[in-house]
């Protein structure tokens, strides 16, 4: 048995474990490391600080760090999201579609753990501690690939979450974390059919492409998100500004994050010039198609320069930094088209007054999260309430948007009779 073999009999064993665990104890685990997180806080942090300091060395761009960044108040919020999760009902053992049939039998479905988790990441480490709290509290196991680059913050996250599990009783097993950077890996991981039981890739197009291709196990791709807000002439501009601000600069490095703002064109030179002037102070940069140059018109020298025209992948760019693509739409039919040209399904919304409009918008955008008179960076397990997610998927399988507690399960078909024969 070679050494990945070894990692995926233990998370096997552990998962059988782990469905055996009784909810309390799932629970105590996460309190465990909610409060590990405060009393480890300068080992943590100190190991970050090693890894930033490693990335900056290599010359990584801010939007990388950023990502890969923690601090106190990054670590307190990862805190609380562990009690939301740790508060939210257990989804294990719930009953659902139950009834009864003409044969006599009743029948209904029972949520289940999907079982062993590879999860497979890039310069994020608050992905380890929500990817462990989300299997910890669905009796599911976790494989974690995380980025080279994370490799000191995930060592130290990952002896939190080992305490807290010691604590709990639960097996260690649980979670397991790949230390060895060698990228073969990876395609080793994407073929352990015996043992894992579904692949999570969170990172860039290429990851999402290379998992798809080279997976022998089901693979859950997503968190690649060109997101959209449209502008309509209905629009308050003063009440959508601070929305289209916070979509765009709240943390740019992230998938929900705005990407291109489309204008409807008898609004275009206003309110195409009230977005320039607002986020060029935050450090914003634009790509305009030629109607939003025309509509922004002549701009002082400071705010020319950072404009620049739209090249032709621009609009199918994901920014992940403090870029704006701009464009002017003739109707919200322009603007549904171009949404379905360039978005990847992740998180798309409409600003207007008009309620028909906004309908028709939610009704006829097929991403995972759509939105009306809001930020798209609601696209979030903890902003939706679900306490923290493991990926958000834009598939069409079982799960899409967030990935939260329900997501993490399976279902299983419990058949009770009395001594009932098929006619």
């Amino acid at each position: 048995m070679n050494r990945l073999d070894e990692v995926g009999a233990r998370a096997r064993a552990a998962a059988r474990q782990m469905t055996r665990a009784a909810h309390d104890q799932r629970v105590d685990a996460l309190h465990r490391l909610a409060e590990l997180l405060d009393t480890e806080s300068a080992k943590i942090l100190a190991a970050n600080d090693d890894d930033v300091a490693a990335a900056r060395a290599e010359g990584r761009a801010e939007s990388w760090i950023d990502r890969l960044r923690l601090d106190r108040a990054r670590l307190a919020g990862i805190a609380r999201d562990l009690l939301t999760v740790a508060d939210l009902p257990d989804p294990l053992g719930q009953a659902y579609d139950q009834r009864r049939l003409p044969s006599g039998i009743a029948v209904e479905r029972v949520r289940v753990p999907l079982g062993v988790l590879a999860v497979i990441y890039e310069s994020r480490p608050n992905v380890t501690i929500d990817i462990a709290a989300l299997a910890i509290k669905t009796g599911n196991v976790a494989i974690l690939r995380g980025g080279s680059d994370t490799l000191r913050s995930n060592r130290a996250l990952l002896a939190a979450v080992y305490q807290a599990l010691d604590g709990a009783g639960l097996p260690r097993d649980a979670v397991q974390l790949l230390i060895d950077p060698d990228r073969s890996l990876v395609n080793d991981l994407l073929r352990l059919h015996e043992y894992v039981d579904l692949v999570i890739p969170r990172g860039g197009n290429e990851l999402h492409r290379f998992c798809r291709e080279n997976a022998t196990v089901p693979v859950i791709t997503g968190g690649i998100g060109i997101c959209h807000l449209y502008l309509d002439a209905s629009a308050d501009l003063s009440a959508s500004l601070p929305v289209i601000r916070n979509a765009k600069v709240q943390r740019p490095s992230v998938c929900n994050a705005l990407d291109t703002l489309l204008v409807h064109e008898r609004v275009a030179a206003r309110a195409l010039r009230a977005v320039v002037d607002l986020l060029a102070q935050d450090g914003v940069t634009f790509r305009a198609e030629p109607h939003a140059t025309l509509a922004l018109g002549a701009l002082p020298n400071d705010l020319a320069a950072r404009v620049a025209p739209a090249g032709p992948q621009d609009f199918d760019t994901e920014w992940l930094s403090l870029v704006l693509g701009l464009k002017v739409v003739s109707d919200l039919e322009a603007a549904i088209a171009h949404i379905e040209q360039h978005s990847t399904a992740h998180s798309d919304g409409i600003l207007t007054e008009d309620r028909v409009l906004a309908e028709q918008f939610l009704s006829r955008v097929d991403s995972a999260a759509v939105y009306w008179n809001a930020s798209t960076r609601f696209t979030d397990g903890a902003q939706l309430g679900l306490g923290a997610e493991v990926a958000v998927s834009t598939q069409r399988l079982h799960a899409r948007g967030p990935m939260g507690l329900p997501e993490m399960t399976t279902y299983k078909w419990v058949i009770r009779g009395s001594y009932t024969t098929r006619a």
